[in-house]
């Protein structure tokens, strides 16, 4: 069946609810009950339109195999990161600074870019907390923890996680060390030479001498939860249907067809159960971020389902067709949207085109590449663009750090240091 435009409305009214709606009704907005409100009210037409046009398999396919493992996924690094406590305090010179963002860029590809960022967030503050100059340091943070250092597999990144589902292998994703590697250095290194800047030029005596006396060791707690992270990363790399079979089979018992997820559900008590006591708390954890995301979701997988359909049909007629278009495209959508559907959609758009050289996940594995990279990239463009950043926002502001507001951080931030990076990514590496 050719599947209308109009079919699109209600997953284009879901999307602007979450660009439009803390900028204009904030408060309203903060209530995760509003969010699930709005979420099944937009996909009631959703599935009366896939219902009577006998396609409601489709939308349980979505529901049950793509919405089910990203939400279970996600709150297992959630549960698990949430019970890892990081305290202690060093001296905040711009070597040790660099030091702990890059320690950031690589835990984000193995606990994902929220698991990171939360782990971390509270830490850099406490390490910074003398200084008067750090607004620089939780722009950085959110760019390179909160977003680009996800890009090496599956858990980094709900994108990433999503087109792992459509068919990526778990290990494909290492196949964009490269331009990790690069955005990385970059933005690290210009971080580096910022935040020198700052130290030596900008910064007053009295800070550097409070923040030289105020030194206390670095302690983790919680340690437990590392071998859970471990558990999570070897259950979403081999209970797969490549080493399953079975999995795939949809007339396969209910616990052989979400065996991972029935793991990870088992990672998440456990984590919960064997986390000493006074860990979570120190770190000020909380079900509402989990819970916003399950509320939300439920109404993206949802509402674009027949979006998905609809892309597929007309990917031909659109006119995306080289890996350009479709990094920039797809990175365009990803910072004012949401990266994750966004990645799904021009995936769906992928697959409707002829292939070119190797096949990943039923598309040409350049465009996959361009996909992946600009959804991962790109999220960092805006306040909006991937779910930790106004995550770390509220916390740095919390702790008396001057954030810029969203149009702020995109003039002074985005379009000044991040996009000529990104640019040069593509020219180089698509």
């Amino acid at each position: 069946m050719e599947v209308p435009f109009a079919s699109l409305i209600p997953f284009i009214i879901q999307l602007l609810f979450i660009a439009v709606a803390p900028l204009l009704f904030h408060h309203w907005w903060e209530n995760n009950r509003n969010k699930l409100l709005v979420s099944i009210v937009l996909s009631l037409p959703v599935v009366l339109f896939m219902m009577s046009n006998y396609m409601l398999d489709n939308l349980e396919h979505q529901m049950l195999f793509d919405y089910l493992p990203f939400v279970i996924l996600l709150s297992a690094l959630f549960v698990i990161t949430g019970g890892i406590h990081l305290n202690g305090d060093i001296q905040a010179t711009p070597k040790a600074n660099t030091i702990f963002l890059g320690l950031g860029y690589l835990l984000a590809s193995a606990m994902g870019t929220t698991g990171a960022a939360m782990l971390l967030i509270r830490p850099i503050l406490r390490i910074n907390e003398q200084r008067k100059f750090k607004t620089h340091t939780v722009l950085f943070f959110i760019a390179l923890v909160a977003n680009c250092g996800g890009l090496l597999t599956p858990l980094g990144d709900p994108p990433l996680f999503l087109l792992y589902l459509r068919g990526a292998e778990f290990t494909w994703f290492i196949k964009l060390l490269p331009e990790w590697l690069f955005v990385g250095i970059v933005l690290l290194t210009i971080y580096y030479l910022l935040d020198r800047f700052y130290y030596m030029k900008k910064e007053e005596w009295t800070a550097i001498s409070a923040d030289m006396k105020e030194k206390t060791p670095i302690t983790i707690s919680g340690n437990i939860n590392f071998v859970f992270i471990v558990g999570v990363v070897l259950s979403v790399a081999f209970i797969n249907k490549q080493y399953i079979p079975s999995m795939a089979d949809h007339h396969s018992p209910f616990y052989v067809q979400f065996l991972r997820e029935i793991v990870l559900g088992v990672l998440i008590v456990l984590s919960l159960l064997m986390t000493p006591k006074g860990v979570r708390d120190k770190n000020r954890f909380t079900w509402t971020p989990i819970l916003e995301v399950a509320a939300l979701f439920l109404g993206i997988f949802a509402t674009m389902t027949p979006a998905l359909l609809y892309l597929n049909q007309h990917s031909a007629s659109l006119g995306i067709t080289t890996p350009a278009h479709f990094y920039y495209f797809t990175g365009i959508l990803s910072a004012f949207l949401d990266n994750a559907p966004t990645a799904l959609a021009f995936h769906s758009i992928a697959e409707g085109l002829p292939l070119i050289g190797t096949q990943v996940a039923d598309i040409s594995e350049i465009l996959l590449k361009a996909i992946s990279t600009a959804a991962v990239f790109f999220g960092a463009m805006t306040y909006i663009g991937n779910g930790p950043n106004f995550m770390v926002k509220a916390i740095a502001e919390d702790n008396k750090v001057p954030m810029p507001s969203f149009f702020g951080y995109i003039v002074k931030f985005s379009l000044l240091i991040l996009l000529p990076v990104y640019i040069l990514t593509q020219l180089l590496f698509l």
